[in-house]
């Protein structure tokens, strides 16, 4: 028997955070990974679009983190390394798309330790 992956969507109303330029600056947190994610401490933290998607991006960044620390190992933390890096590039790109979607989604399996940030 083959489960199904459900992914969490939701449409986001006005009432709830998603404002006329929301998806721009949640573009701006999730492109600019930590730095965005300052951006969106500093300038947006009243906008939960932004917010949402700027956690996922600090996330992403703590990714490309733990691949630049595992690449010190020699011979397969190279291997290792490379392969975080990739599966980080394409959390990256992935929280792009859904950023500008103008829904929230979550990025696969950092949506939910996300979701869970208390900031």
């Amino acid at each position: 028997m083959v489960k199904k992956r459900v992914v969490k969507k939701s449409i986001v109303k006005k009432s709830e955070g998603l404002y006329d330029n929301s998806k721009l600056f949640a573009f701006i947190a999730t492109f600019l990974s930590v730095v965005g994610f300052i951006l969106a401490i500093l300038l947006w933290k009243d906008d939960k679009y932004v917010m949402y998607y700027a956690k996922q991006s600090l996330l992403i960044f703590i990714i490309f983190v733990i691949g630049a620390v595992v690449s010190i190992i020699p011979f397969i933390g190279q291997f290792i390394g490379a392969i975080v890096y990739i599966i980080g590039v394409i959390f990256w790109i992935m929280s792009w798309i859904y950023a500008l979607s103008g829904e929230r989604r979550e990025v696969p399996i950092i949506g939910a330790y996300a979701e869970s940030m208390r900031i």
